[in-house]
């Protein structure tokens, strides 16, 4: 689990170059295919929509025929005198025979107009009486043509030339029937005498267009209702669909040659015109799945896509991986750099980008090296400095005073006092001016103290002892020199202000690894402050002016780190509690 986010973090800049190319190449090749189906298939609509109105045309020529062959079939029907006479007139049944011989011969000639199409006509005037060239194709009795909607459509506008599909009943739909009809109208008076009907089957009427549909092209012809008359589609016929008439609107007032729109749940190309002569419309619905499922192969292009997308991503990876290797060991080389000390130079290689990186970095190490060691001199300088400072900072009133109680021991005939106190204060200048090391050992340290409290000693009398309690293996310890005694100053001038005298005791010895100094008085006490390590300003001031309490704890954590230092513990009346702790070292 370790090893991949390490290797992520080395690899991190390849990953996401690779990821936001894998990402673009997918989004394009998505982009480029949904163009492609999408222009392909407006390529393919275009023409195929422009195909199909010069198709719409060619049907409108084949209904403009068979409407003309009808025009002129019933102009003859109106004109002809026989069959005016025969709707008009009153006939006996005598008479009635040679009136139907008559009819009959002239029906035959007006037939003619219409003998290439499969079309039946029946006369019927307002005497009651009808006669038909032909029935089978439209089984109606007088009657029932009375009072047919057919009939009465057609006498509500007698100059139109209506068409009506009829379907009677328990007809199949095979029985279904085209008629146009037209009021029997003198020109001048208006009188209607009668009406005429021509019946053609649908099915014989869809061949006029059948040849030009196929598998999702159809065509409708609808009337002004909205409803179907004929359709290669059975379905259609007789359906009322007023969605096409607003359609139709559409197309009229945008003036545009086809609509892309739903139909019957379906997307569909709608393509509708207004035949005028017919009074009807012809619709060309086009089923955009079902026609154009075929003309593009999806299934083919989006597999090939795939397999160019899957090569294009083998060759990013190999190109990927070859131009961030070299910056990815070049991050790996860098990061493990400080585990080597900064002594680790990394190798000028792989890319021009990456090789300036690498000798800018090698440069830059040889700065941090040279600017490390002047630190490193300039400290030692400074440290070395403020030692030497600090051991010249003896207290002028100390020397002064100490002088003084010489020369009065010397008037008073103390030789031998005065003797031991100024050889106390040789050995102490000697260890404090002469030696410039910035450690000596426990035994010096102390040897230095004992100088000192006799030295004080002498000059304030011994209402304060001191009693040293060092463990023999300690006194070879190395430490830095004047630690213990400002904590034995602040003892001797600020620790027995209230109490008489006491007792100042050092203890040293050994703890783990730790080497622990204690300095306990059992003095007046103080309170101490919030980081429990540095007394009160009461305590601040020692010996050496350099040489304070905080001196003491600044300079042990910044030889041997945070985990050393000074920690005082005190309470009024009960005494005070110094605790030093350093490193073990011998040299």
């Amino acid at each position: 689990m370790r090893i991949i986010p390490k290797r992520f973090k080395y690899n991190s800049l390849f990953s996401k170059m690779f990821l936001i190319t894998i990402l673009i190449i997918v989004t394009v090749s998505i982009l480029i295919t949904w163009t492609t189906f999408r222009m392909s298939e407006k390529f393919f609509i275009d023409r195929f929509s422009f195909n199909n109105s010069k198709v719409m045309d060619q049907i409108k020529e084949s209904l403009g025929t068979f409407h003309y062959s009808i025009v002129i079939a019933s102009n003859s029907l109106m004109n002809n005198g026989t069959i005016k006479s025969f709707l008009t007139g009153e006939h006996s049944n005598k008479m009635l025979g040679s009136y139907y011989y008559n009819v009959k011969k002239q029906m035959d000639n007006i037939k003619t107009s219409v003998e290439a199409y499969d079309v039946g006509i029946l006369v019927y005037g307002i005497n009651g009486i009808s006669y038909a060239t032909e029935r089978p194709s439209w089984v109606v009795s007088d009657e029932e043509l009375q009072n047919h909607f057919i009939t009465t459509n057609t006498l509500k506008q007698p100059k139109k030339l209506l068409y009506h599909l009829e379907q009677q009943r328990d007809q199949t739909q095979e029985d279904r029937v085209i008629v146009a009809s037209k009021a029997f109208m003198e020109p001048t008076s208006k009188y209607i005498y009668g009406s005429m009907y021509f019946t053609i089957q649908e099915k014989e009427f869809r061949k006029f267009y059948s040849s030009y549909t196929s598998l999702g092209n159809n065509v409708l012809v609808m009337d002004q209702s909205g409803t179907i008359l004929s359709s290669n589609r059975n379905e259609f016929i007789g359906n009322k669909e007023t969605e096409l008439l607003e359609y139709a609107n559409q197309l009229e007032e945008q003036q545009k040659d086809y609509l892309d729109a739903d139909f019957n749940g379906k997307d569909h190309l709608i393509m509708i015109e207004y035949l005028p002569t017919f009074d009807l419309y012809l619709v060309n619905l086009i089923d955009k799945k079902a026609a154009f499922a075929n003309i593009i192969d999806k299934k083919s292009i989006v597999l090939i896509g795939i397999l160019f997308i899957f090569l294009a991503i083998i060759i990013v990876y190999f190109a990927s991986r070859r131009l961030t290797n070299s910056l990815s060991n070049l991050v790996k080389q860098i990061g493990n750099t400080p585990k080597n000390d900064f002594d680790h130079y990394i190798p000028v290689t792989g890319t021009y980008e990456t090789r300036q990186i690498g000798q800018a970095f090698n440069s830059m190490l040889d700065e941090l090296h040279e600017y490390v060691n002047k630190i490193v001199l300039i400290q030692k300088q400074k440290r070395n400095a403020e030692l030497a400072a600090l051991q010249q900072q003896i207290n002028p009133h100390f020397l002064y005073n100490t002088l003084t109680s010489i020369k009065f021991m010397v008037q008073h005939g103390g030789k031998e006092e005065a003797t031991d106190t100024v050889n106390a204060l040789i050995s102490l200048l000697q260890n404090t001016i002469g030696n410039i090391s910035e450690t000596i050992t426990v035994r010096e340290e102390i040897d230095n103290l004992k100088s000192y409290v006799l030295i004080n000693q002498k000059r304030y009398g011994e209402r304060i002892r001191v009693n040293y309690f060092i463990e023999p293996e300690c006194f070879e310890v190395q430490i830095p020199k004047l630690i213990l005694q400002p904590f034995i100053e602040n003892s001797f001038f600020h620790g027995f202000n209230k109490k008489s005298g006491g007792t100042i005791n050092v203890l040293v010895w050994k703890e783990g690894d730790s080497l622990i100094c204690e300095v306990l008085d059992n003095g007046d006490g103080m309170e101490i402050s919030a980081d429990n390590k540095l007394p009160d300003t009461r305590r601040k001031q020692a010996m050496f002016s350099g040489i304070g309490v905080k001196n003491v704890d600044e300079r042990i954590q910044l030889i041997y780190g945070e985990a050393y230092g000074v920690k005082i513990s005190s309470k009024k009346g009960e005494g005070t509690k110094v605790r030093i702790a350093f490193p073990v070292q011998k040299n």
